[in-house]
């Protein structure tokens, strides 16, 4: 998995791009966590993400929950398989997610 950040003033843009398991779950939440302070928009974008496990899962409910404290999350351009697996887990009516 590949992980970029962008911080523009207190908009953080992560992208993920592979494949989120277990094994890559922590590279996200290095990137995420050590650019938070101070952010008051979180932007995820998932356009190339293949895979979503259940670790990255957490990772992003982690980052949900700071962030419902200083600002907004939205998870933009998610792929079908993502997709599926926040329908299938419910996190669709939890999360600010829009499909591509």
């Amino acid at each position: 998995m590949n992980v970029t950040t962008n911080l523009e003033g207190t908009k953080l843009t992560v992208v993920a791009e592979g494949k989120l398991g277990t094994t890559s779950a922590p590279e996200l939440e290095k990137a995420v966590r050590t650019n938070l302070n101070g952010v008051t928009e979180l932007v995820f974008d998932f356009g190339k993400l293949e895979y979503l496990a259940s670790a990255g899962l957490r990772v992003i409910l982690s980052a949900a929950k700071v962030m419902k404290k200083q600002g907004s999350m939205k998870i933009i351009n998610v792929t079908e398989p993502v997709m599926g697996v926040f329908t299938f887990t419910g996190m669709v009516d939890a999360l600010d997610i829009e499909a591509i």
